[in-house]
C-alpha cells in the first residue's frame, strides 16, 4: 500500500480511523472523509502522532449528498492526481423498531446515508478507476446485509443494497481492472455498536455486550483492528483476482442462519 492513494468515509472513528491506522502504518497517502469536522480533526492528528511523515487530506463532506461526495473525489484527485483504493465505509444504525411502528424520517436517513452514500460514492470513484486502468474498492455492507435483524427493517434493508451494488459492480467494471469487494462485520465493538447496545439495554449495555458476545463462536466481539486487515488485503495489488464477494467478519456467527 506504499504511495497508495485511499479514500476512507466514516473516517474519524470506528472501522473507518481503525482502517486509517492500519493504512498509515503502510505508507499509504490519504484522504479522510467524515461529516463530524471535531473527530475528523483529532483523528488526523492521532494519526500524525503515530506516523511520522504521513500524507492525509482531511475533508468534511455529509455522504448522502450527492454534490459533497463529488467534491471529496474531486478534491482527492486534485491533491494526489489519482485514486487507487475507496473504502466506502460511512454508515449508521438509525432506531430500533419493529417495522410497522418504524420513524419514517428516520428509515429515509438511514437509506440515504447508508444506500445513496455508498451508490454516490462510488458513481464518482468508479469513472476515476476506470480511467486509470485499475482500482479497488471495499464497500461495507453488514451481516445485516446477508440475513435479517430484529427491529433494523431499514439498516437490513440499505446493507442488502449494499451487498447487491457490490456484486453488480464487480460484473460490470472487473475488465477495467477494477475489483470490488464488500466486508459484512458482525458485532464489532465500534461506537455504532457500542450504541446499539445502549439501545437494547439502556439500564446495563454491558449486559446487552455480554449476553450476545455468548452467542458467538469465538465467545467474543470483534476488534475493529481485526477488520482493518481484511480491508488492507482487498484494496491492495495482494487481491488480484477476489472480486463481488461479500465476506462475514463476524466470528463465523453467520453459519448459524445457514447464510449463503
Amino acid at each position: 500500500m506504499e504511495n497508495k492513494i485511499v479514500i476512507i468515509t466514516g473516517a474519524a472513528l470506528g472501522l473507518g480511523y481503525a482502517a486509517a491506522e492500519e493504512l498509515a502504518s503502510k505508507k499509504a497517502k490519504l484522504a479522510l472523509v467524515d461529516y463530524n469536522e471535531k473527530a475528523l480533526a483529532e483523528a488526523e492528528e492521532k494519526l500524525k502522532e503515530q506516523f511520522s511523515g504521513v500524507e492525509i487530506l482531511k475533508i468534511s463532506a455529509d455522504v448522502s449528498k450527492e454534490d459533497q461526495v463529488k467534491a471529496y473525489v474531486d478534491k482527492t484527485v486534485e491533491k494526489y492526481g489519482r485514486i487507487d483504493a475507496f473504502y466506502n465505509n460511512a454508515g449508521i444504525e438509525g432506531k430500533q423498531a419493529l417495522m410497522a411502528d418504524y420513524d419514517m424520517n428516520v428509515f429515509k436517513t438511514v437509506i440515504d446515508i447508508n444506500l445513496m452514500g455508498v451508490y454516490y460514492g462510488m458513481r464518482y470513484v468508479l469513472p476515476v478507476m476506470k480511467k486509470q486502468g485499475y482500482g479497488r474498492i471495499v464497500n461495507v455492507a453488514s451481516v445485516g446485509g446477508i440475513r435479517g435483524v430484529m427491529n433494523q427493517s431499514p439498516y437490513v434493508a440499505s446493507k442488502h443494497a449494499v451487498s447487491g451494488m457490490t456484486k453488480n459492480a464487480a460484473l460490470e467494471y472487473g475488465q477495467f481492472g477494477i475489483l470490488t469487494n464488500a466486508i459484512a462485520p458482525g458485532a464489532i465493538l465500534t461506537p455504532m455498536v457500542a450504541g446499539s447496545f445502549k439501545q437494547v439495554n439502556p439500564n446495563d449495555p454491558k449486559a446487552a455486550e455480554t449476553e450476545y458476545a455468548s452467542r458467538n463462536p469465538t465467545r467474543a466481539l470483534g476488534d475493529p483492528k481485526d477488520v482493518a486487515k481484511v480491508v488492507s488485503f482487498f484494496l491492495s495489488e495482494d487481491n488480484g483476482y477476489v472480486n463481488g464477494q461479500v465476506v462475514a467478519i463476524d466470528g463465523g456467527e453467520s453459519n448459524m442462519y445457514g447464510t449463503s
